[in-house]
């Protein structure tokens, strides 16, 4: 099982400080550092030095990191414009030697919106209808040996060059990810590499996995071409006090994390961790909130990594 590094920015960092995470997590062999795509902080407590652009972050990572992957979980699709979006990920991917990968959703943060002037539509079904239309012209574009069209009801695309095409072969991988059984499924079947349910239960996950089976059949895909993956917060110590002292830096409960997310020793999160490989998923985002903790990350990796089998350093 491949262990990702997730952060969640909007709480309030730096990009030095994200900066230390990547490389921390880097040094520590994890397979990905992701971020989420978000302007507003969620909860109360102090934002500040306020938010960073998730693709300007990446953008940064890609020339200050080396080997680790780097992606969002998830960019809203209410954000940019998709042939935009389209030009800065390939670009990004270039700036990193081929390790981005795109994490795109329908957006759901309405008071985000309004704060910062992006138009949000209050209908669920016209935000996936408009992330369709941005799978269909972001792959549409990367995917185009010449000019590429697209007339959509949301989007329209004319006589585009597709350029700049991304450095990975046949494209960056396309995460698509949520917790619905319907069009989620549906869009991950035809656009994505990987399908994500984030801060669900194991028994969700495999429902909805289920689901990604019936839609990739359904158009003739291999189900088992498509990666699965889970996100959850991950608090671990030695032992109850380091566990308890994680715990109180975030702002949470320790029964509370034990229950919604992994937390505990390391063969406690190990197990909880485990309990998703039963799901199909291969990959896990574990959330990491206090971003000035290096020594967690070191502990996952020392502690908690070699009992899902994941014991080795890159070279």
């Amino acid at each position: 099982m491949k262990l990702r590094i997730f952060t969640e920015p909007q709480q309030g960092a730096s990009y030095e400080q994200l900066l230390a995470v990547a490389r921390c997590a880097e040094d520590c062999g994890f397979d990905a550092f992701f971020r989420s795509d978000h302007y507003l902080r969620m909860g109360e407590g102090d934002a500040r030095p306020g938010p960073t652009d998730a693709w300007i972050t990446l953008a940064g990572l890609a020339r200050d990191t080396t080997r680790i992957r780097l992606g969002t979980l998830m960019s809203a699709a209410t954000f940019r414009l998709p042939a935009q979006l389209a030009l800065i990920v390939a670009q990004v991917d270039a700036m990193s030697g081929g390790r981005v990968e795109l994490g795109l959703g329908a957006g759901w943060f309405e008071e985000e919106h309004r704060e910062f002037g992006i138009p949000f539509p209050s209908s669920v079904g016209e935000r996936f209808d408009r992330l369709e239309e941005q799978l269909e012209i972001i792959t549409g574009m990367w995917a185009a040996e010449d000019r590429y069209s697209f007339a959509g009801e949301h989007y329209q695309v004319t006589d585009n060059a597709g350029l700049p095409k991304p450095t990975q072969v046949p494209r960056p991988p396309i995460i698509v990810g949520g917790k619905g059984m319907k069009r989620t499924p549906a869009l991950a079947a035809r656009f994505a590499d990987e399908c994500n349910v984030s801060f669900a239960p194991a028994e969700h996950c495999s429902k909805l996995f289920a689901a990604l089976d019936t839609a990739c059949l359904r158009i003739g895909r291999d189900p088992s071409t498509i990666r699965r993956s889970a996100a959850l917060v991950v608090c671990a110590g030695r032992d109850d006090k380091e566990i308890r002292a994680r715990a109180a830096a975030i702002g949470r409960d320790v029964d509370e994390l034990r229950e919604n997310g992994a937390a505990g020793t390391a063969p406690e999160v190990a197990q909880r961790l485990s309990s998703w490989a039963a799901t199909g998923a291969t990959t896990l985002y574990l959330q990491i909130l206090d971003l000035g903790d290096l020594n967690h990350l070191h502990f996952i990796a020392e502690e908690v990594a070699p009992l899902l089998g994941e014991s080795e350093k890159p070279a």
